[in-house]
């Protein structure tokens, strides 16, 4: 069940210039016109084709539209899918390990789909796949149907107006931080612009204009996709909200809030709406947003579209698949994360295959595999003008100098080539500070005032990081009153709740680089009951070894946050037996530990009441 949901409430804030904004209210899809479902054929077979299909597994490609699909044969009956794994969009191939000819392997990171159920067996009890309809026609032949369902910006559609130049402006500021001008309203997308992301891992690629506080405090909304830091920075809006508490902000109804762990934050934030999906918002006359969930992390992550005077600006952040793969075709603008790099798989892994090598060639294949992925869904979607972003990182802290060096993202200008090698589309490549005019840009994408850099001399990359006060917040649980107690290993792993499941983490509490940290704990949990046995356990059973920065993960542990801090923030080792990615353990601790964090205040009562009963006796 979704948790609450904070309130969205007016106040009057510090900008007496600008009235609180007030949308005119969302738009119901059917209000004007009635939308309709849709099929659409995505495979003709022949009656001879349909007549060789052999039992079990087909792979088959339509021809024209270069597209793949699998379809198994069990006698009479069938089951068809796309060739697309759910995760990240990787291709299947026949199964060799497979003796029963039941199930295809992902060439990303071997996920394996059992295609006689549509369920996923590595990794288990994750995702099932969406199925296509499978008809026979009138000669025997065989069509494989998609059932696609209307597509809710086509709600009251609208016809583009001429734009004035000037009249719509995108300004990148840094990362995934666009603001964006459209008349006389201005919207900003994810401010990251101060501060670490995903606790100490991630840092600013580019320098951020030296206004942005200001530009931030003068905005009409802001659009935060998801929790992630490098999307919900609490120090940015820390120094925002010291300005102007009650600025409109506006996420996603997603299961587990956006704004989770506001309370907990110290950011008092007093104008925060949470919107359903795939409906329009009008915020005046001209202009509407509409939030769209992701297809693979619906929990979690969405997109947006901005549309002004009938002209749409399409952001799919950091979508695996924004709206199950269904958007909007011929966008004036669309912008989507390109770099790679936030996981930290296979970099942070040791043991077996995971050496230097194997990671390196393993790193630039994927890089590749995602570039060619986004320049086939750009020239799929044929933008007007297509811009990367959601990228722009790096792991400046020097104890993160291993992955800095490994971790090797792709390069914007490399992927805006290969784009314009197979389409007419414009690519924008940004530098903080820089401004596209769409008008200008749709009248004529060579007029040299369409895009202004920013002024010469600006500074581009950070050459600095303020690690320190980021550094002494985390560092300051590593002494915190709780640890003096080993049931606190207990207490946490209860509060977390997740068990009866087939797995036995070691968890090593370590220094900087790693090595065990004086002191520090050294433990194993078996989640098949819950127990915290001294030695791994006789039975047949998989093994993970997480090494932990201490202060990361007491700082984690102490205040109930959620594990990406260590796995995609680089903060820890892992060694797994077998390699098998377990699913359900890590989507739990990523996303679905408890909304509150554990009481610790009542632990420690308990355990001096505890320590008082046993002096007395």
């Amino acid at each position: 069940m979704p948790g609450p949901r904070p309130g969205g409430t007016s106040f009057s804030h510090a900008v007496p210039s600008q009235a609180p904004l007030e949308l005119l209210g969302p738009f119901l899809p059917g209000m004007e016109q009635s939308l309709e479902q849709t099929t659409e054929i995505l495979l003709c077979l022949s009656p001879a084709e349909a007549a060789g299909l052999k039992e079990g597994i087909n792979f088959v490609r339509n021809k024209s539209t270069g597209k793949d699909y699998i379809l198994y044969k069990k006698q009479s009956h069938l089951r068809a899918c796309k060739n697309m794994c759910k995760h990240q969009g990787g291709l299947f191939i026949k199964d060799i390990e497979d003796l029963d000819g039941r199930s295809v392997r992902c060439t990303k990171h071997n996920w394996k789909l059992d295609v006689s159920t549509m369920k996923y067996i590595n990794p288990p009890g994750s995702f099932c796949q969406d199925e296509l309809v499978v008809e026979k026609d009138k000669e025997n032949g065989l069509l494989l149907l998609e059932l696609n369902p209307p597509n809710p910006w086509d709600s009251d559609p609208r016809s583009p107006e001429d734009l004035a130049f000037g009249e719509v402006q995108v300004t990148y500021l840094t990362h995934a931080c666009m603001d964006l001008k459209l008349g006389d309203k201005r919207v900003v997308f994810d401010p990251w612009l101060i501060g670490p992301a995903f606790a100490r891992g991630w840092w600013l690629l580019h320098e951020p204009p030296s206004d942005w506080l200001e530009r931030l405090c003068q905005v009409d909304l802001i659009y935060i996709s998801h929790m992630h830091s490098d999307h919900l920075s609490y120090p940015t809006l820390k120094k925002l909200a010291e300005r102007r508490s009650n600025i409109p902000i506006y996420v996603g109804n997603t299961e587990r809030p956006v704004f989770w762990n506001l309370n907990r934050s110290g950011v008092q934030l007093t104008n925060i709406h949470v919107v359903p999906f795939g409906i329009w918002q009008q915020v005046d006359r001209n202009l509407r947003f509409m939030i769209l969930m992701d297809g693979v992390h619906p929990e979690m992550d969405t997109c947006i579209i901005v549309e002004y005077k009938g002209h749409k600006i399409l952001n799919t952040v950091d979508c695996t698949r924004p709206n199950g793969g269904r958007l909007p075709m011929k966008v004036d603008l669309m912008m989507s994360d390109f770099a790679g790099g936030a996981s930290g798989f296979p970099m942070t892994f040791s043991g077996g295959k995971f050496t230097e090598e194997w990671k390196a060639q393993f790193i630039k294949t994927e890089r590749k595999k995602l570039l060619n992925y986004k320049a086939r869904l750009v020239k799929d979607l044929q933008p007007r003008i297509y811009c990367p972003f959601a990228g722009y990182f790096v792991e400046s802290h020097p104890s993160d100098k291993y992955i800095k060096e490994t971790n090797i993202k792709n390069d914007p200008d490399e992927l805006n080539n290969l784009i314009k090698k197979n389409s007419d589309v414009v690519t924008w490549t940004p530098r903080p500070g820089a401004t596209l005019d769409l008008g200008r840009m749709l009248k004529d994408p060579t007029d040299s005032k369409g895009i202004i850099e920013p002024p010469e001399g600006t500074k581009i990359y950070k050459d600095s990081w303020d690690f320190g006060p980021y550094l002494k917040i985390l560092n300051a649980a590593v002494g915190d009153e709780i640890f003096l107690h080993a049931s606190w290993i207990k207490e946490y792993f209860t509060w977390a709740g997740f068990k009866d499941y087939n797995l036995v983490v070691r968890m090593i509490e370590t220094d900087e680089d790693f090595n065990p940290f004086p002191g520090g704990y050294d433990y194993l949990v078996d989640f098949l009951d819950l127990s915290f046995p001294k030695e791994r356990p006789s039975r047949e059973h998989p093994y993970e070894e997480i090494r932990s920065r201490v202060d990361v993960i007491r700082h984690v542990v102490k205040n109930g946050l959620l594990w990406d801090d260590l796995y995609i923030g680089f903060q820890t080792r892992l060694q797994r037996d077998p390699d098998i990615y377990h699913h359900l353990f890590w989507n739990h601790f990523q996303i679905k530990l408890p909304l509150t964090p554990p009481n610790w205040k009542s632990f420690l009562t308990c355990y001096e009441q505890s320590r008082a009963e046993i002096s007395q006796g």
